[in-house]
């Protein structure tokens, strides 16, 4: 399965143009724009097994930085003020990784 089984082409590539800038992403507003919002938990799970880049479980603060690229090759990598700001508002328990719970409840926030 790809993310583009769950979520629209068209809507993937609008929310990369957004945040095409260095330091203008915006979680919340990407997954608005993705249509992640959108998507029941059932859905965001799998979203969330497909972008663990090593399967591990967790999305780690190095896999975070590539997070736009497993949406669309060509994209760029999050800087490093981005990271931070992404894995702070999605760790809801201080462990430096986010569980699929936590992209669960920031989507939903």
């Amino acid at each position: 399965m790809s993310l583009t089984d769950i979520l629209s082409p068209s809507d993937i590539a609008a929310a990369l143009r957004d945040c095409q800038a260095p330091d203008s992403f915006s979680p919340k507003k990407f997954f608005q724009i993705s249509g992640m919002s959108k998507k029941s938990s059932s859905q965001l799970k799998e979203i969330f097994r497909i972008l663990d880049n090593d399967q591990s479980g967790f999305i780690e603060e190095d896999e975070l930085k590539y997070f736009l690229q497993r949406f669309e090759c060509g994209a760029r990598v999050l800087t490093a003020s981005e990271t931070k700001t992404f894995l702070a508002a999605a760790d809801h328990d201080g462990d430096g990784k986010i569980g699929a719970e936590g992209i669960n409840l920031f989507v939903y926030r």
